[in-house]
């Protein structure tokens, strides 16, 4: 069943995944073709729309109701409504239709079907790790409920500090070694579990300033929590729609992915550089220095010779103004600097030559 090109390889993992995870809207189709379970998850239809309509609720429950109340001649309201979910998984672009339409390319509506199957892989693998401990917690609960035990209950509800029954005490000494062994670890003795029942058996002495004790406790777990709950306001505000629950349970995916992607790349292809020893310097770099500074030196000094050259340049060009320039009064006019030196001169030789003779 394995196809050729990129798009069937893809809708064939798809498909095999909704199979996997049960989807009543896959189960008896038996396609066995590639090209067939393409056109199924990627051309528009009804029962793609319905697939679709089933991983969306699958992943959020509360979408399932609301879903519901849509009619089938309000497609365009099941579109839009499915749209803004994938937006908030952070998937798709708000506007982008043709992706919940089956419009768009195959290859990103096989994407998108994918990134949606993931996040319900992985809230089934959290669902299946708690079912141990639920499991454990409902025997306990039939085995207090019983009606001979109603009595024991009754004085769990209003203890007095005594041991337990020894029927209660063999029951939670079997679910602690139960537990332990589901976990890996060594079995504890059942004496030990006996000893921590027994000293809460000799805290009626000390029941005064226990209480203290415990009270004192809640205060100050009650504050942490309020202190939680402040830093954590901005999950419950309905402007941040990005970082709803199913959004970051998205980013978090993401991220484990890339780490993981990250680790492998660092494993194969940069752990051997990065343990590499230093290269060894060459003996003749102190050549290649002298001659880096041989020629900073020379470009240091050719920029002095280019600032002369504009400074003369300059000058040049205000002797000259200052030569061809009007700008000295005599007798009511204007006169260039030569012409006021050459009539200065003049005078000081007619004084000289009238003094002399």
């Amino acid at each position: 069943m394995a196809g050729n090109s990129k798009e069937q390889r893809l809708s064939v993992r798809v498909y095999n995944t909704l199979q996997s995870l049960g989807c009543p809207l896959v189960d008896g189709l038996y396609l066995r073709e590639p090209d067939s379970v393409q056109e199924l998850l990627c051309s528009p239809s009804l029962h793609r729309t319905d697939i679709l309509k089933w991983i969306c609720a699958s992943i959020c429950p509360t979408l399932k109701e609301k879903l519901s109340t849509i009619k089938a001649t309000q497609n365009e309201d099941l579109v839009k409504e499915l749209t803004r979910f994938g937006y908030e998984m952070m998937l798709c672009k708000p506007n982008d239709r043709d992706l919940i339409k089956g419009l768009a390319p195959p290859l990103q509506q096989l994407r998108f079907l994918e990134q949606l199957l993931m996040v319900i892989q992985a809230d089934s693998r959290q669902s299946s790790s708690s079912g141990d401990d639920s499991v454990r917690n409902d025997d306990l609960l039939q085995e207090l409920m019983i009606q001979d035990h109603l009595s024991d209950l009754d004085m769990l509800l209003n203890p007095v500090c005594n041991p337990w029954p020894a029927h209660i005490r063999e029951h939670l000494i079997r679910t602690q070694s139960a537990q332990n062994k589901m976990n890996g670890k060594q079995h504890s003795k059942p004496s030990d579990f006996i000893n921590r029942s027994d000293q809460h058996s000799r805290l009626g002495s000390h029941g005064e300033e226990s209480l203290t004790e415990a009270v004192a406790l809640l205060k100050s777990t009650q504050s942490t929590l309020d202190e939680l709950r402040k830093e954590c306001e901005f999950l419950q505000s309905g402007s941040a729609a990005a970082l709803s629950p199913c959004a970051l349970k998205v980013a978090i995916s993401d991220m484990s992915q890339l780490m993981t992607a990250f680790r492998h790349i660092y494993n194969t292809d940069f752990k051997a550089y990065c343990q590499r020893a230093p290269p060894a310097l060459n003996s003749g770099t102190s050549v290649f220095q002298s001659v880096h500074q041989l020629l900073h030196t020379c470009n240091t000094e050719l920029e002095a010779v280019k600032q002369l050259s504009e400074t003369s340049a300059f000058l040049t060009q205000t002797v000259q103004q200052l030569q061809t320039d009007k700008r000295y009064w005599s007798k009511g006019e204007k006169h260039t600097l030569p012409e006021r030196l050459e009539e200065l001169k003049n005078r000081y030789v007619s004084f000289l030559s009238l003094h002399q003779s």
